[in-house]
């Protein structure tokens, strides 16, 4: 019975994004839909034969997440307030979270509403810092890796596992560490 009731829950959640113009999620990408949460005007595009078992957030209007082709993201967070872009053949573990903003102002007068807004369905992002984050095609992010605004990761990064990235990772090399740092190159034979 739990079963069939989770079924039924997916399916309603399934349909409800659906009448959403801006989200595209290919037939053949498998997609945890009752862990969208996609605001009606943002955006979201998911490749084909994608796995998406992350919770993805819009937190507000026209925000773009793009996923990907024969892409996985585990049960992780995806909270996008402006663009992030996830390429083709990356694998994301569990327990990530991949933001583009601060999520609140710095100075506290800008602050000092924002839980009385957010109960009220009404944050105010004028104020909040945003910038948009890239993982290129054939990344590979370990568990419980962060990644924080504005950061590129590039082709073929690896970042490892409990690492936090404040700072883009050139391609083919390997990151890790809180904050990361270059480990090493990737070499020919691992390309």
């Amino acid at each position: 019975m739990r079963k069939l009731l989770l079924q039924i829950d997916e399916l309603i959640a399934r349909r409800r994004l659906f009448a959403n113009q801006h989200i595209q999620i290919s037939r053949s990408a498998k997609v945890s839909y009752r862990q969208l949460r996609i605001h009606p005007r943002s955006s979201l595009l998911v490749g084909d034969g994608s796995i998406v078992e992350a919770h993805l957030v819009s937190e507000r209007m026209q925000a773009k997440i793009t996923i990907g082709r024969d892409t996985f993201i585990g049960n992780s967070i995806v909270s996008c307030a402006s663009q992030i872009d996830i390429g083709d053949d990356v694998l994301i573990s569990w327990g990530c979270n991949i933001v583009d903003h601060n999520s609140h102002p710095v100075a506290w007068s800008h602050r000092r509403e924002d839980v009385r807004l957010w109960y009220r369905g009404a944050k105010n992002w004028d104020h909040v810092d945003t910038d948009p984050v890239k993982i290129g095609n054939k990344c590979w992010l370990g568990f419980n890796v962060g990644i924080l605004k504005g950061v590129e990761i590039g082709e073929g990064a690896i970042v490892g596992a409990g690492s936090i990235v404040t700072k883009s990772v050139l391609p083919w090399t390997v990151v890790a560490g809180n904050p990361a740092r270059l480990i090493r190159e990737l070499s020919d034979a691992e390309r």
